[in-house]
């Protein structure tokens, strides 16, 4: 999942702020005493400062940003010039620097080394942050200066990349209450700032329950886990004072191989069980009542803009255009999908009667007899593969991709060079092939720990704009994988190594950009994943397989023999998979459509999943009360169709590939890619992009046949 650059983050997000004042300190003195508001020094542009950044430095930071940068607004909306795009549009662009900087810590503070204190001061600053950003998106002066600009480019256009901007800036506005009148404004910006301390609730009581929930083993409880995975979790267990113990953490990243491997099934219900009861445990770190009150918020929001319900709203920019065109593509695929289900879960049932274990599969029971499927059916042990799949040759593969399609170099930063926020994080500088120019950073923060949330994402720190002169990147790819005991190489399943694979497309997606304003660095919810998925099809190609699949022991490469069972099985579990997240999405969407005023989410989430037809054998990968792509923000809200979304487009793209002469790295096809789908970030119309790519619009066809499903005919 990708992260926004803090530009968007802070432009777009519907926030806004009272008044805050730092009446003991000049500006002088806040920024000489604290480190967050000051400049980025040392090589590279400058970097942040991650090694020296204290949680008590936060709030007073984030105060006098805000306050710095209701100031810059307040000058621009006050010019007594007429509106120009110079002084308004292009003006706004040039703002927020300080708080951009502060954003920087306070988002690693979140999401990679959160703390109890930290929270505290997150959930007091989250109102505050919500009236500043309302402050600024009700700006009636400024906004009415926006909107001049705008008019006039309607009757004279600017350049393509100004037109965009303000365009995008005009409909920003719009969509967030710009037009309303006064008593709507103030309703608008009550309910923002009530939504934004629910997220950040949210968010914090799931990062409770990964914490808190931890199954500890004896050794007579490890049958079938690899010796790599016991080492890992006994050194976790060690780590929080449990020795002689091994730790199963409540992340997808623990959670999973223990359900593929383990032989004790109730042990696999208990792990399953606390995963998936994240936000769900009756108690006052459950999300239920949370939920309901987001959803009541957010529809009566979007009522006071005209709309129906939030999907609506929320669409509207977005490729799909309307709820009704992405339920379309979910419900043309979830018949093929439930039905793939039904085969795979006759073929466990088979294998577990075979061994006589006279049980019925459950969901705790999916991937331990899918594995034995897999085994049974295509002579293929996912605990083989990842013997092949290690860290960082993966890693280099990744470097090599990039160099063939992109001509990027990565060259490692010398320990100590560039500040990091946790000693595992690693640095990279990444410099242009050919000419040696320097493009930026890449951070890679590898290993789950305590404080850092779950999942796999990639954000930048500092993105490419020209419209200043040039700023070079700093971007980064953070992942959960589990941490191996010393000395022990970091093997990873075929998943694991697909999803390295998606985030480093995100940054080479920051890499790539070439935009001249902070703006088109953001993105459209339902095309900004295509280029991550579309990465993934390089893990797969014979380069990467020939060159970087080799034992980690041996060093001896993958067997031609074992890459034909990873190609013959690819479409494997397809129905599993794509079930599991199209339920996710389904079930947003028809959230987001209901009548929230007198909701039961544990209820809503029973007879949704019944209504369509859900298998009992597995659940949806993200159950409603610990999905934070929807409830802990609002960037996925009614948007998590757009993996499925963009994954047409990345079926449709990997077959351009495919016909070209030189394969998945054909020079002409790899020119297109970067010139119309990596660089122009939002500077284009990503339906534009994509024709000028392909030559016409993608089709649902690609899709069906990558999955293995039928494909529709007429």
């Amino acid at each position: 999942m990708m992260r926004r650059s803090i530009k968007m983050a802070v432009l777009s997000s519907i926030l806004l702020f009272a008044s805050c004042k730092n009446d003991n300190k000049s500006n002088e003195e806040l920024m000489t005493d604290n480190l967050l508001l000051q400049e980025w020094t040392g090589p590279y542009e400058g970097t942040p400062a991650f090694d020296k950044m204290k949680v008590t430095d936060v709030k007073e930071a984030v105060e006098k940003g805000m306050e710095l940068s209701l100031e810059e607004i307040e000058a621009i909306a006050n010019n007594s010039e007429a509106p120009t795009f110079k002084n308004t549009i292009e003006a706004m662009e040039s703002s927020g620097k300080v708080l951009d900087r502060v954003f920087a810590y306070y988002g690693i503070m979140s999401s990679n080394v959160s703390s109890p204190e930290f929270r505290e001061i997150q959930a007091e600053l989250a109102p505050k942050l919500s009236e500043f950003r309302s402050k600024i998106s009700q700006n009636e002066k400024l906004f009415q200066r926006i909107k001049a600009v705008y008019d006039a480019s309607q009757e004279t256009p600017l350049e393509p990349q100004a037109q965009r901007v303000v365009e995008l800036t005009y409909k920003q506005f719009e969509m967030n209450g710009a037009n309303l009148d006064a008593e709507k404004k103030k309703r608008y910006a009550e309910i923002n700032k009530e939504l934004s301390s629910l997220y950040t609730k949210f968010a914090n009581n799931v990062l409770h329950d990964e914490e808190n929930y931890v199954t500890y083993l004896n050794e007579d409880q490890l049958d079938g886990l690899s010796d790599a995975f016991i080492k890992s979790a006994a050194k976790i267990a060690s780590d929080k004072g449990k020795e002689g113990m091994y730790a199963i953490t409540n992340t997808r990243s623990s959670m999973d191989p223990f359900l593929t491997y383990s032989t004790n099934r109730d042990l696999r219900k208990q792990v399953w069980t606390n995963y998936y009861s994240r936000g769900d445990n009756g108690d006052e770190y459950d999300n239920n009542k949370i939920i309901a009150e987001i959803l009541k918020l957010r529809k009566e929001r979007v009522g006071l803009l005209g709309y129906d319900n939030y999907a609506q709203w929320r669409l509207q920019d977005r490729m799909a255009k309307n709820p009704e065109n992405a339920m379309a593509l979910m419900e043309a695929v979830w018949p093929a999908a439930t039905a793939r289900v039904k085969e795979e879960v006759a073929d466990m049932q088979v294998i577990a009667n075979e061994l006589g274990d006279n049980i019925t599969i459950e969901p705790w029971d999916y991937r331990y007899y899918a594995e034995k499927v897999r085994k049974k059916k295509y002579d293929l042990d996912s605990d083989e593969v990842k013997q092949y799949l290690q860290l960082d040759k993966l890693r280099e593969a990744m470097f090599f991709v990039a160099g063939e399609l992109f001509n990027f170099e990565f060259i490692p930063i010398e320990e100590g060079k560039v500040p990091v926020f946790q000693e595992d994080v690693k640095v990279w500088e990444v410099k242009d092939r050919t000419s040696g120019k320097h493009i930026g950073l890449w951070y890679l923060d590898t290993f789950a720990r305590q404080g850092k949330r779950s999942g796999a994402w990639a954000t930048t720190y500092r993105s490419y704009t020209s419209f200043e002169g040039e700023k070079t990147v700093l971007a980064s790819n953070n992942n959960n994988f589990v941490k191996p005991a010393p000395g022990e190489a970091v093997l990873i399943s075929w998943d694991d190594a697909t999803t390295f694979f998606h985030e480093f497309g995100h940054a080479l997606h920051f890499f790539s950009s070439n935009v001249k304003y902070p703006t088109l660095n953001g993105g459209v919810r339902d095309y900004t994943e295509f280029q991550s998925q579309l990465l993934e099809r390089w893990l797969s190609t014979d380069k990467v397989i020939n060159q970087f699949l080799v034992h980690y022991e041996t060093g001896e490469p993958i067997p031609a023999s074992l890459v034909e069972k990873i190609k013959n099985a690819s479409t494997f579990n397809q129905g599993f998979g794509t079930t599991e997240y199209l339920a996710s999405a389904l079930m947003d969407m028809k959230l987001h459509l209901a009548d929230p005023s007198d909701i039961d989410i544990d209820k809503f989430e029973r007879e949704t999943l019944d209504e369509l037809g859900m298998p009992k054998e597995l659940p949806m990968r993200h159950r409603t009360p610990h999905f934070g792509h929807v409830f802990s923000g609002e960037g996925y809200a009614t948007a998590y169709y757009g993996y499925m979304w963009a994954d047409v487009l990345t079926s449709d793209a990997s077959e351009a590939f495919k016909e070209a002469p030189g394969g998945f790295y054909d020079k002409d096809v790899a020119d297109k890619l970067v010139k119309y789908l990596f660089a122009p970030r939002n500077a284009m119309d990503p339906a534009d992009a994509y024709r000028k790519f392909r030559g016409r619009d993608a089709k649902i066809e690609a899709l069906m046949r990558d999955r293995g499903f039928p494909v529709p005919q007429g």
